[in-house]
C-alpha cells in the first residue's frame, strides 16, 4: 500500500479549499441578482413618447452611446464592460425582461443601482429615456 506524505495531503486540501472560493465566487455573482424595487407610482407611468420609427432609432443612437458597453449590442448582457462588474447585466432580450412595465425600464434608467449607474445628468431630457425604453423593447428573441 502506497502512503500519502502530510505535505501531499496539505497540499491537496489547500489546493481543494481555493477551488471551493472560486466556485462559490461565481455562484454568488450568478445569485446576486437580488430584487430591484421599483415604486408603485413608477411602474404604472405610461410611456409618453409613441413608439415609431423615429423614436426607435433615437432610442438606439442614445443606446450605443450609454448603454452598449455593458449590455451589448443587442441587450444581452456581453457588453466589453459587463466582465468589469460585480452584478449581471441581465439579458434585454428575455421574456422575464420584456415583461416589465415601460416605467419599470424607465425607473431603472434614470435612478440605477448598484453597477448600474444613474442616468438622471447624463440624460436631463426625460423623451430621451422613453426613447431607450422604446429601443429595448426591439430587442425581443
Amino acid at each position: 500500500m502506497k502512503t500519502i506524505s502530510i505535505k501531499k495531503v496539505t497540499a491537496m486540501a489547500m489546493m481543494l479549499m481555493v477551488l471551493g472560493w472560486v466556485t462559490m465566487s461565481f455562484v454568488n455573482k450568478a445569485n446576486d441578482a437580488k430584487p430591484w424595487k421599483v415604486p408603485e407610482a413608477s411602474k404604472k407611468m405610461k410611456n409618453p413618447v409613441k413608439t415609431n420609427a423615429e423614436s426607435v432609432a433615437e432610442g438606439k443612437t442614445l443606446y450605443a452611446k450609454h448603454c452598449k458597453s455593458c449590455h451589448g449590442s443587442k441587450g444581452l448582457g456581453d457588453g466589453p464592460k459587463s466582465k468589469e462588474l460585480d452584478t449581471e447585466c441581465g439579458d434585454f432580450s428575455s421574456a422575464g425582461f420584456q415583461g416589465q412595465t415601460d416605467g419599470d425600464l424607465f425607473y431603472k434608467t434614470k435612478e440605477g443601482r448598484d453597477d448600474m449607474p444613474s442616468f438622471k445628468k447624463k440624460i436631463t431630457d426625460d423623451e430621451d429615456i422613453w426613447n431607450i425604453v422604446n429601443y429595448i423593447r426591439t430587442l425581443k428573441k
